[in-house]
């Protein structure tokens, strides 16, 4: 099956800044940021032009750097046995399953509270199932405790997530045709170095925040001198309320083709 189509969504500032400040997390509200309106309805804009089998969001976008994570009890369970993909099939089969909410975590940093089973879904989230990206070198007791919670994971790369590895993976072994990416910082740079990019989506705002350290769209590693921009074309430019505009990108060619 071919790799699934990646489309990134972001709400930015007109500098680029996808937070306030850093270490802000939106995923949980801010209230300096812009008021993007009613989030579902947005959201089922995004699902219904889309279609995505999968949600793909960083750690980050849970936990701020630097963040200690709450210790993990010891396991005694094979660490070979644990570093295999764990999928459940039940999962898939569930009324109302409607695709998965994949997260990077190869650290093994985020204690989920909301996974998608049952009496455990997020507010708006309903029908979504979370599945982890893990690499080999991901701590058996983080692994161990996905399995306790009925979390599936896939593991992709030795020292940290390969995400092309786990792009084919999601089409491969789930069926997974077009992945919503709602990182667009760290995770959108690497997958923007990484040639996954199909389509970027930007609700740009009418803002400027500024600052040295301030998250920003598509951090990843600077071009080298003979590395090219990825060149984009225009698919759509919507004006919105309160002067914010949404525009719609399509990756035209990939770096490694100009």
């Amino acid at each position: 099956m071919a790799r699934p189509r990646v489309v990134i969504y972001a709400e930015a500032s007109l500098d680029g800044r996808i937070t306030a400040s850093p270490g802000a997390l939106l995923l949980f509200g801010d209230p300096r940021w812009p008021d993007a309106g009613d989030p579902s309805a947005a959201m089922a804009e995004l699902l219904r032009i889309h279609a995505p089998g999968a949600m793909l969001e960083g750690s980050y976008s849970f936990v701020s750097p630097g963040t200690e994570s709450e210790p993990l009890p010891p396991t005694d369970d094979d660490p070979d046995e644990l570093c295999r993909d764990t999928l459940f099939d039940d999962i898939a089969q569930r009324p109302g399953f409607r695709g998965w909410f994949v997260a990077v975590d190869s650290g093994g940093r985020v204690r989920w509270y909301y996974t998608g089973e049952p009496g455990r879904e997020a507010p708006g989230s309903e029908g979504w199932h979370l599945l982890v990206l893990v690499s080999r070198a991901t701590p058996p007791a983080y692994l161990a405790l996905l399995r306790r919670e009925h979390v599936p994971y896939l593991v992709v790369g030795d020292e940290r997530v390969d995400l092309p590895l786990a792009l084919d993976k999601l089409g491969d072994r789930l069926g997974v045709r077009c992945v919503l990416c709602t990182s667009p910082g760290k995770l959108g740079g690497a997958l923007l170095r990484a040639g996954c990019v199909d389509e970027i989506n930007v609700l740009w705002f009418p803002i400027v925040v500024g600052g040295t350290d301030t998250p920003s769209l598509f951090e990843g590693p600077d071009l080298a001198s003979d590395e090219w921009p990825t060149p984009l074309s225009r698919v759509s430019c919507q004006p919105l309320g309160e002067g914010a505009i949404w525009v719609r990108y399509e990756v035209v060619a990939r770096p490694t083709q100009i």
